[in-house]
């Protein structure tokens, strides 16, 4: 099933903000940007109070994290939080989807 989301602004959202968990709330993944905007609220804490041994890795996981789910979306295989595929313009989704 294809979302109805917008595909070029969860792109947009994603690549520009993803370490905050930005695209995760247009997507209605409520859960999943709190993690996201959690983890790079704790680690700016984590290397204000002086603390990058432990901040650096966190921040580190946060930015691979978003990176892996913009390739996601832009490759059309991410789904919003209502398990539809958030497609590319022109892309075709399966309607039969076989178990």
């Amino acid at each position: 099933m294809k979302s109805d989301k917008n595909y070029i602004c969860a792109v947009c959202l994603s690549g520009i903000f993803g370490v905050w968990g930005i695209h995760h709330f247009y997507l209605g993944c409520w859960m999943h940007g709190l993690l996201d905007l959690g983890m790079t609220l704790l680690g700016i804490a984590l290397l204000l109070t002086g603390n990058p041994a432990i901040a650096i890795p966190i921040l580190g996981v946060d930015i691979i994290h978003t990176l892996i789910v913009t390739i996601m979306l832009l490759i059309g295989v991410y789904k919003d939080g209502n398990g539809k595929i958030v497609s590319y313009p022109g892309q075709v989704l399966n309607q039969n989807p076989q178990p």
